[in-house]
């Protein structure tokens, strides 16, 4: 390894939180390497909302912008590589790439995301982060007044379409079998006018990705513009457990205030580390995260 690949803090996943987290460090006069393999959870979704400045605009073109400024930073440096291992501990961290040569650091950040764990329904995938979507706030204006489903049981059903009831009237909660929901909470929907069906779906039908309708086991079909799901996911990298970082009961890597991990010198900070799924979630958790970075490398200094 040559000595002269030393950096301050590696971050592993150059998506919104990592560029956010770099554009800080980069101002901060920190020697940065952003290690990413360009595979953004939403590069299906064809436009970012609720983003000021940037309603509207595509996730890619967003990422873009991000990128060109970040990189204006002449000690900020980016790698198209895919981190496979990780070894050392504080302020000597060894980083170990797919193709390259391993790099150094004093701090590591992950801003690797989530993997959602699609259900194995015909069209859910085509049609995911288009019209199956996961946040009103996201994408909800864009379906207001339309018919809408839900996919999901018990009381997240409940809980969700209380919610969702806000953007339409229009709503259907899918269980796709045998309804979990309390019979309270039954009576709480049907005050909302909001129906259950239990059948099991056998497909989604949507032209490039914008739903058409659902297709039941029995052949039934019901028309939906819109189909919201929450739907399990883990970890897209492992390597933060590996290295020792707790997670939370949700699975999500358990960070402080200042987004550090329960292990020293490696912070965290996007979807990895919080049930808040948004872009403009991420670019304040990464912008965060990198002030406290160069805070503690001050104080250790």
């Amino acid at each position: 390894m040559e000595e002269n690949i030393y950096h301050d803090v590696i971050i592993i996943g150059g998506s919104y939180a990592g560029l956010s987290a770099a554009l800080a460090l980069g101002r901060a006069i920190r020697n940065v390497l952003i290690i990413d393999n360009d595979r953004p959870c939403n590069w299906q979704t064809p436009h970012s909302h609720n983003f000021l400045t940037q309603d509207g605009n595509t996730p890619a073109a967003i990422a873009e912008i991000s990128k060109s400024q970040v990189m204006a930073y002449p000690t900020i440096q980016f790698l198209n590589d895919t981190v496979v291992n990780v070894q050392g501990e504080n302020n000597n961290f060894v980083v170990f790439t797919l193709a390259g040569e391993p790099r150094k650091a004093k701090k590591l950040l992950f801003t690797t995301g989530i993997k959602d764990l699609l259900p194995a329904i015909p069209g859910f995938s085509d049609s995911w982060g288009i019209s199956v979507i996961h946040c009103p706030y996201c994408h909800g204006y864009e379906y207001k007044g339309q018919p809408t489903g839900i996919l999901a049981n018990g009381e997240t059903a409940f809980e969700f379409g209380r919610l969702i009831n806000n953007w339409t009237n229009q709503l259907t909660i899918f269980t796709n079998g045998e309804s979990t929901i309390s019979a309270a909470h039954y009576k709480l929907l049907a005050a909302m006018n909001i129906a259950v069906f239990e059948k099991r779906i056998k497909e989604i039908i949507h032209v490039d990705g914008y739903l058409n309708r659902l297709v039941f086991d029995n052949e039934e079909e019901h028309d939906l513009d819109a189909l919201y799901a929450r739907i399990p996911f883990e970890q897209h990298s492992y390597i933060p457990k590996e290295l020792g970082c707790a997670l939370t009961d949700s699975g999500h890597i358990q960070v402080d205030d200042f987004q550090k991990t329960t292990v020293p010198g490696i912070y965290a900070a996007g979807d990895n580390s919080t049930f808040l799924r948004a872009v403009t979630s991420a670019i304040a958790a990464g912008a965060k995260a990198g002030a406290f970075l160069n805070h503690e490398l001050i104080a250790e200094n």
